[in-house]
Formats: C-alpha cells, structure tokens, sequence
C-alpha cells in the first residue's frame, strides 16, 4: 500500500527536476520544527482503523510513547514504561536518538543529497525526515517505509498536501520486493495497486540518503540483517549515504531493555561495536565515525563523562564511494 496527498499527477518520475541545493539551512525553521508538537498532523483520537490490533505492542507505537507521544495504546505504554525502567534514562535515548537523526539528514543534504529513503519510520513524531530535509531543501523527496499500520495510518495524515513525500507499508525485511516497488519500473502495469505512483519517485541512479534510525536491532540475526542492510546499499548509486542508529552491547541499561524488548515484542537486539560497524562494510565512514549518539557532529559541547541514556546506542553515517 501507498499514499501521498492529492496533488496535479507528476510526470518523468525516473528524472526528477533538481533545484540548485541552498548553501545554509534557516535556524528558525529547524528550532520551529524541533519544538512542534505535531499537533496538526495527528488524527481522530477516537478512531482505531480495523487492522490496527490494539492488544498487542508494536515496536512504532511503544517508540511514541517513550517519546511522549499521544498515538499510542495501553499496551504499547505498559512497554515503554519497562524499557525506560530498564534503560533508567527517563526517555533520554529515544530522544537523542531523533536529534542524531536531525544531524544526519541536514548533513547529507549539505552534501547535495536530495532524496531520501527512511526505512522502519515509525510514528510522526518531531523532526520527521521530510520536515528536516526539505528546511534544508525544500524540493527534497522522502520516501517512508514501514510494515506497522499505524504507522501507515498516521502517515496519511502527516502528508496530507505534500507532493514530496511518500509513505510505504511494506516489510523492510523483504529488500527485493520493496526495491522493486521503488525503482523506475518499464512495465509499470504489473506493480500492485497504487505502486504506479511510487515507483520512480526516487531515483537510484543518482544519490539518495538511506535512513536505519534505531530500526535494525529489531532484525534479528536469524533474519539475516547485515545481509538486508547490504542489499539496500548495493542498490544505492555511488555518493550515497547510510545513517544508522543501533543498540550498543556494550551498555549494561542496552542489554536490560533487550530483555525487555524480546519479552514484550518478541524482537529487539543488542550488537557489539564490531557487529554494528560491519552494517557499514563497502561504505567510507563519515567522521568522526561510529560513535555515542551525542558525539556525532553535535551543534553544542558534548558533557562527559557520558551518562548511561547516551550510551545505549551507537551511530553513524557511510558514504558510498565513487567506483574509480
């Protein structure tokens, strides 16, 4: 399933046009996102769409709550109050982790990244990629990609009237088939209904920023995730950029919450430095590398020693190189 607002039909999808990229982002627009409630994105409150099952948690609604979120349900809340008890952080990781997010995304559209593809998006929330991007840019393209229905409903709502953003309900354990659905497709008749749209939109021959913000230590290592984080860079053209956030073995609160995440959603995976580093193999590592997540490129001095909420994860940021 796809969705994007109802806008005059875009033609040459394989070529998108590109504005010339401004040199420097407006602060105001950025602390203006950053602080929104997101209020004027959200939906009926009393509404829960059929195939939203709310007796069971979902990774996207748990995430919400922990941020603060108000599209989330008792179960997916009951969750995040034993992880934050478990990370004894009050939140502070997830929070970090959106404004890691920020950096990366205002970093690579510096660099002339103009498309972005954000795989397991999760909720709306504040300082969403698009939002992020197109301040920097604002003809910047996004594509999100989530297999939660929430997610999915609430991105409807998100997008309603923005002709440059889409949003995927699709597995991202499933590379070939989403890709398939993604790239500029000759006989476009035989994609699903509504791909039509979608495919095309962002195009692979030239740049896009991939985003694995905290969603990769939901695949477990049966499921085979260094190989489904290679097959998505395999597909990116060279200049390309990785950003992926991921929990750190080497945190006592991360090893805890994994205990918490496996037992409540049945998927959560803590990985050693090493692990996580090898996610960004064929890929040249942007400094200062892989890091805590208040020590990639932050905007103010970093307080150390470090306190446990800023070492559950580990991030960084690849660029993929140019053949010679």
């Amino acid at each position: 399933m796809v969705t994007q607002a109802t806008v005059k039909p875009r033609t040459n999808y394989c070529h998108p046009a590109r504005d010339r990229l401004p040199v420097r982002h407006d602060p105001a627009i950025i602390r203006h996102m950053a602080s929104s409630d997101m209020a004027w994105a959200k939906v009926d409150a009393t509404h829960v769409p059929p195939e939203i099952d709310t007796t069971k948690p979902s990774v996207a609604r748990v995430y919400d709550a922990i941020l603060g979120g108000k599209d989330n349900f008792a179960v997916d809340r009951a969750v995040a109050a034993q992880a934050v008890k478990a990370t004894g952080d009050g939140g502070k990781g997830a929070r970090l982790n959106r404004a890691a997010l920020g950096r990366a995304v205002r970093f690579m559209c510096r660099q002339g990244v103009t498309q972005f593809l954000d795989l397991g998006s999760g909720l709306p929330t504040v300082q969403n990629t698009h939002q992020i991007a197109q301040a920097v840019n604002p003809v910047a393209r996004v594509v999100y990609v989530d297999n939660d229905p929430s997610a999915y409903v609430h991105g409807q709502a998100l997008l309603t009237g923005d002709a440059l953003t889409f949003v995927v309900l699709a597995d991202i354990r499933e590379p070939d088939k989403l890709l398939a659905r993604l790239v500029c497709a000759n006989k476009k008749a035989e994609l699903g209904s509504g791909d039509t749209e979608v495919a095309g939109f962002l195009d692979f021959a030239q740049p896009v920023g991939l985003i694995l913000n905290a969603v990769i230590h939901h695949v477990l290592d049966e499921e085979d995730p260094h190989g489904i984080v290679a097959r998505y860079i395999d597909a990116l053209a060279p200049g390309s950029y990785l950003q992926l956030t991921h929990f750190c073995d080497s945190s006592e609160q991360a090893r805890a919450n994994e205990q918490v995440l496996k037992k409540s959603l049945g998927r959560g995976q803590v990985r050693s430095r090493e692990q996580i580093a090898r996610f960004f193999d064929g890929m040249d590592l942007v400094e200062p590398g892989l890091v805590y997540l208040p020590e990639w490129r932050p905007d103010e001095p970093v307080r150390r020693p470090l306190d446990p909420g800023s070492m559950l994860m580990l991030g960084g940021v690849g660029r993929k190189p140019r053949k010679p």
